[in-house]
């Protein structure tokens, strides 16, 4: 049976462990269920029953006793990106029917565009007199949760009690955690991975849950020295920003046991593992839910693992399955335009609960009764997925339809570049050149490059750059997806062509 958050919460009631540590300061899981009751009776005075509010805040305590809040009290809490603001961020308070908005200090003159009412999370003093909880169900709103937004405006994702509480149950469970554990959480809350892989594996397994404010990559390994903690939530990019801090005997010393995320990059997965003395596992997943699925230790490098039952790639244009991928000697995919489609749920919509407020972009997700990732992937024989871009990313480079993150791959073999992101710029005649911007930790000037790009078998000749661009940075979401639509707007503009030898 799938529980609910507010049975986690009250299975928690009355136990003296340690629930909750921010800082210097530390709550037993009874002291944490007692304040989240409170902030319910608080909630219930000012908002109609099962009335939306939101949160503007990074990752305090009052994030966490408000969402048990909102859990006891039949409540939504609508978790907001400080990356937005004005007019943008209006518009998303707005569509998700906040009634009210709780936000930090720092954070109010983000909302000055906003109609509803705002108050500082400072005046939020829970009462003493708890409300009786609310009976919830599985299939109860409890959490809206904002997509990214790399491809026009963020959608807000319907977040169940149950698309809450069960990955927290199964994660604590399939990961042996305990009151003995301490589940650290650094990415933003207001994002899934945060709720789903951290908050909530670590109100079911009864462990202690340590909240940074923000991540830090330097705050890293002593946060999990000073908190003893034994598993951490990432998505992929922190992997590799922890990875560049200044390496130093003994990092392997200490308590971490386990970091469970996705989007991890394939070198990262390993050499952070070694480097910090853990596991590290890494799924497949978004924040819709429709889809996910994991590796083993049987995945090979570079695979995301193998499809679970109901899961398959279909063709984009005819909703047919793609044959598996077939490759040459030297590894090079001789047939992308037949094996690469899209990922789909085939049995049903998994965990996507729907949009909120948004019938025709649920509707696009759901088409036939499927679930559409918008995901492109490919399979090799053995039947083990691969990754290969975004729809959005699907580039047609002279008749030729290419996905970015094999190519992207490729890049990152290059020793002086660190992060790689390639995008379409118009051809001006038709379809698409492929851009690159890479982010390098050496310099390299563009013969070199295209070199070594030309030397790597494995990539075919319209898959190759034809514009790249060194950057400092690459422009990112608060839960660190790279914003290609902003590289792309950019055009070619001052960037290298790279000239490279007739195939």
């Amino acid at each position: 049976m799938t529980p609910t958050v507010t049975d986690l919460l009250l299975a928690r009631a009355e136990d003296p462990s340690t629930g909750l540590l921010f800082e210097d300061r530390r709550w037993s899981w009874a002291e944490h269920v007692r304040t989240c009751a409170g902030h319910a009776a608080t909630l219930t005075a000012m908002l109609r029953p099962g009335g939306h509010f939101g949160l503007l805040a990074d990752n305090v305590p009052e994030f966490s006793f408000l969402l048990g809040g909102a859990a006891l009290s039949g409540h939504v809490l609508v978790g907001l990106n400080p990356t937005r603001r004005g007019t943008a961020l209006a518009r998303d308070v707005a569509l998700a029917d906040c009634e009210l908005v709780f936000a930090e200090e720092k954070y109010l003159p983000l909302l000055s565009e906003t109609t509803v009412p705002v108050l500082p999370l400072s005046d939020l003093e829970p009462p003493r007199e708890a409300v009786v909880p609310v009976a919830a169900r599985p299939e109860d709103l409890l959490m809206l949760i904002f997509t990214s937004g790399t491809s026009g405006d963020p959608k807000a994702v319907r977040c169940t009690h149950g698309k809450v509480a069960y990955p927290g149950e199964m994660l604590a469970t399939r990961f042996g955690l305990s009151t003995q554990d301490t589940v650290y959480v650094s990415m933003p809350m207001f994002h899934s991975n945060a709720i789903m892989a951290g908050w909530s594996v670590g109100l079911a397994a009864g462990a202690g849950i340590a909240l940074r404010r923000r991540f830090s990559a330097s705050g890293f390994l002593p946060d999990i020295r000073k908190f003893g903690a034994t598993y951490a939530n990432y998505v992929g990019k922190p992997l590799s920003y922890v990875l560049a801090t200044p390496e130093r005997d003994g990092d392997a010393d200490n308590p971490l046991k386990l970091v469970y995320g996705n989007e991890g990059a394939e070198a990262d997965l390993a050499a952070f593992g070694i480097r910090f003395g853990c596991h590290v596992a890494d799924a497949f997943g978004s924040t819709e839910g429709g889809v996910n699925f994991g590796r083993d230790a049987t995945t090979p490098s570079g695979s995301l693992g193998r499809l679970l039952d109901g899961i398959a790639i279909l063709d984009p244009e005819t909703g047919k399955p793609c044959p598996p991928a077939e490759f040459d000697a030297a590894g090079k995919l001789l047939n992308a335009a037949e094996s690469v489609g899209e990922l789909v749920n085939t049995g049903g919509a998994g965990f996507f609960a729907g949009y909120y407020g948004d019938p025709d972009a649920e509707a696009e997700r759901m088409r036939d009764g499927m679930y559409h990732t918008g995901d492109l992937a490919y399979l090799d024989a053995d039947g083990y997925c691969y990754f290969a871009g975004r729809l959005g990313d699907w580039l047609r480079v002279d008749g030729e339809n290419l996905g970015t993150a094999p190519i992207e791959r490729v890049l990152l073999r290059h020793p002086a570049v660190r992060e790689a992101a390639v995008y379409g710029v118009p051809d001006p005649r038709v379809g698409d050149q492929m851009m690159a911007a890479l982010v390098c930790r050496a310099p390299v000037d563009a013969g070199e490059l295209a070199a070594f790009v030309a030397a790597q078998g494995d990539l075919g000749p319209k898959q190759r750059p034809r514009f790249v661009r060194v950057v400092e940075e690459l422009p990112r979401t608060a839960t660190h997806k790279v914003l290609k639509r902003e590289l792309a707007a950019d055009g070619p503009g001052n960037a290298w062509e790279l000239r490279y030898p007739h195939p």
